[in-house]
């Protein structure tokens, strides 16, 4: 249960294209704030709410000097949505061979009749 949980936070962070778009930016090395908001078209306290966002799921961390606060990717938390996807993927490989195998028989009881 808890680990459905961790999901759910990685997965509602990553449900926006703004966060999305913030992780991207991060995943090439640390940036302020500042930095980060710049090509985004909001005012600060909506942008710092998408940080917030992100931060509380784990998948950044954040550190202050001074009065400025720089952020940086925990790319280890996006594991959980990768592993997550990988069992889906998984179980709809598994599904989709029985079902060609199935299609397959099915095919070949028809050519016999």
């Amino acid at each position: 249960m808890v680990q459905s949980a961790v999901a759910d936070d990685v997965f509602q962070a990553l449900s926006d294209s703004t966060r999305r778009k913030v992780l991207e930016r991060l995943s090439q090395g640390p940036a302020t704030v500042s930095e980060l908001a710049e090509p985004f078209d909001m005012k600060l306290p909506s942008f710092v709410q998408h940080l917030s966002v992100l931060e509380k799921s784990r998948l950044v961390k954040s550190w202050k000097k001074g009065r400025v606060r720089t952020f940086e990717i925990s790319p280890q938390r996006l594991k959980v949505a990768e592993d997550w996807l990988s069992k889906q993927r998984q179980l709809w490989e598994c599904r989709l061979d029985r079902l060609d195998e199935y299609l397959k028989k099915l095919h070949e009881k028809e050519n016999k009749s």
